[in-house]
């Protein structure tokens, strides 16, 4: 099972095509706003508003042999503690050996916001290379 935090997830389509040629089953969860696929192996899970649903409903499902798609950090740490693998849509696989570290950063990264309110930027665009990195690694964990 494949489950995507797809409010802001910029790979949808193409964790469809993967799912689509490896005849695997994905959970699309979101707040709502995304349109559902006809795909038969699709599925689009709808939360309530609020903070952390659609993460909190994927905590609570994910295990081992599951494939979890989110930039959420603290979200991957619970789910690579429950067994499931994680890909960030850059294609970067969180684990066990790296999870902690990323969270660590997160909250660096926070931190530094917090101290001046007038730091901007910190981040990159989403690249073509992003995707093709993301496929691969998709496609390798699933295997």
């Amino acid at each position: 099972m494949i489950y995507v935090d797809a409010d802001a997830c910029p790979v949808k389509a193409e964790v469809e095509r993967v799912a689509t040629r490896r005849n695997t089953q994905v959970i699309m969860v979101s707040n709502g706003g995304i349109r559902p696929s006809a795909n038969p192996l699709i599925t689009s899970q709808f939360v309530p508003d609020g903070p952390d649903e659609a993460d909190q409903w994927i905590a609570d499902r994910c295990g081992p042999g599951d494939v979890v798609i989110t930039t959420d950090i603290p979200l991957a740490a619970k789910c690579v503690g429950a067994g499931a693998k994680v890909v960030k849509p850059n294609g970067e696989e969180l684990t066990q050996r790296n999870v902690a570290e990323a969270l660590a950063m997160r909250d660096l990264a926070a931190d530094l916001r917090a101290a001046d309110p007038f730091r901007q930027g910190g981040g990159r665009a989403f690249s073509k290379a992003d995707k093709s990195r993301f496929l691969d690694t998709l496609d390798r964990v699933l295997r």
